[in-house]
């Protein structure tokens, strides 16, 4: 089993910054590959940011040169972060925590992010 847990999410003006984190537990496969995926409103659940276990990372062109997405597995504890800047309006959604490995795919709870104009 494997739990996700998001934190970090809150309200702030456009232009505004905030981060992201997902700290994770349980059974954590060596080579995986972790993701922020986002949903807003009558929207489907969208694909930003993903990291592999080698530190590659693929963006959506939505959020390229403003959202940075990392992974820090010191003290043997996995953690995905998302740093997002100059953050827009329509960056306003639930953003979700997955983690892909063995053929299997976690997600955490989400956490709402609302961006003001």
């Amino acid at each position: 089993q494997v739990q996700l847990v998001e934190s970090g999410g809150g309200l702030v003006q456009a232009g505004g910054s905030l981060r992201l984190s997902c700290a994770t537990s349980g059974s954590i496969s060596r080579f995986n590959t972790m993701g922020w995926y986002r949903q807003a409103p009558g929207k489907q659940r969208e694909l930003v940011a993903q990291i592999g276990t080698g530190g590659t990372t693929y963006y959506a062109d939505s959020v390229k040169g403003r959202f940075t997405t990392s992974r820090d597995n010191t003290k043997n504890t996995l953690t995905l972060y998302l740093q997002m800047d100059s953050l827009e309006p329509e960056d306003t959604a639930i953003y979700y925590c997955n983690l892909q490995q063995d053929r299997f795919s976690w997600w955490g709870q989400g956490t709402q992010v609302t961006v003001s104009a």
